[in-house]
């Protein structure tokens, strides 16, 4: 895509930063499927959806990467605070079906989430 009168650099940097966004898209996919197999193990053993001690853990260490990174470490753990949430309310739907019948058995191999 060309923008007449806009810098090459720039656009150089635009098309990289969309090839970055496209990533981390990819990388919370995945992220999302690891995180769906701990719902339901979990849910399975019993276990809240919430785990204040790893959380407490994870915001340390990356705090530490964001720091290292020359990254804000705010804006960092406010970014792992959201995706934590979103995780958690999977968890909760995850437990609640499980509790309702809605899900039973085993739980499901990783390879079903691909």
């Amino acid at each position: 895509m060309t923008e007449p009168g806009m810098p090459d650099e720039i656009l150089g940097l635009r098309r990289s930063i969309d090839n970055i966004d496209a990533a981390l898209v990819h990388l919370l996919a995945e992220r999302f499927k690891m995180t769906q197999r701990v719902g339901e193990l979990k849910a399975v053993g019993g276990l809240p959806p919430a785990d204040p001690s790893r959380d407490q853990q994870q915001i340390a260490r990356l705090t530490a990467l964001a720091t290292d990174a020359g990254l804000d470490p705010a804006f960092a753990e406010a970014f792992r605070n959201f995706i934590v949430a979103e995780v958690i309310r999977h968890h909760e739907v995850i437990a609640a079906e499980y509790a309702a019948g809605r899900r039973t058995g085993e739980v499901p191999a990783l390879d079903t989430f691909a």
